[in-house]
């Protein structure tokens, strides 16, 4: 989302001291692989995160700030954050990206390339009918029977088409299964966490 910081779910960031955990985010790879990484030197995981309810209690969102910045280059660009009153009507086709599972315990064979999906957005009303009052005001939901993230895709990013260009409106959470009929995928609600997300990339030492 800059050229320093990467946003991702705080679910994926392990134990209560984030901070003792050294981490890498790999660039420009379509592939997993430890060649083009980069270090990162700061880990923020949301406050309001619970380690307890873990991703199902809201706030599943960390910001990772790398050691130094990105360079663009053909394979690498940061990806535009929405204005806070963008909303996506349901149906809407946006898409996701990951190397989790391609199906319920069924994991990507090799090479492993990074697999995609077009997802449409789900409306609010329909995915509180399925899931009940797990879905928090900071979640939103994308994904049909067939199309949606699975095991190993989260903290990724759920991105829009927005007047021409590229935004990211969600981060991979969590959901019922993988793709499953009438369970969408869940993601943490970028627009919910903006001020906290430019507070910390403006401030940061």
């Amino acid at each position: 989302i800059d050229q320093q910081w990467v946003l991702t779910a705080a679910h994926c960031i392990p134990g209560r001291n984030p901070e003792t955990w050294h981490i890498k985010v790999q660039l420009g790879q379509l592939r997993p692989s430890d060649s083009d990484s980069v270090q990162v030197a700061r880990i923020i995981r949301h406050p309001k995160y619970s380690l307890e309810n873990e991703a199902k209690g809201g706030a599943d969102v960390a910001l990772l700030k790398l050691e130094a910045p990105v360079r663009p280059s053909n394979l690498v660009r940061w990806i535009r954050l929405p204005p806070a009153s963008l909303s996506f009507p349901p149906g809407t086709r946006c898409w996701v990206a990951g190397w989790g599972d391609i199906a319920f315990q069924e994991h990507l064979p090799p090479p492993k390339n990074l697999q995609e999906v077009e997802v449409p957005i789900v409306a609010d009303e329909i995915c509180r009918r399925q899931y009940g009052n797990l879905i928090k005001d900071d979640m939103l939901c994308a994904g049909s029977e067939g199309q949606g993230t699975c095991h190993g895709d989260s903290g990724g990013p759920l991105v829009c088409k927005w007047r021409g260009t590229w935004v990211q409106v969600g981060v991979v959470s969590w959901g019922n299964g993988c793709g499953l009929p009438n369970f969408p995928g869940v993601y943490a609600r970028v627009t919910s966490f903006l001020p906290w997300i430019r507070r910390h990339i403006h401030s940061s030492p």
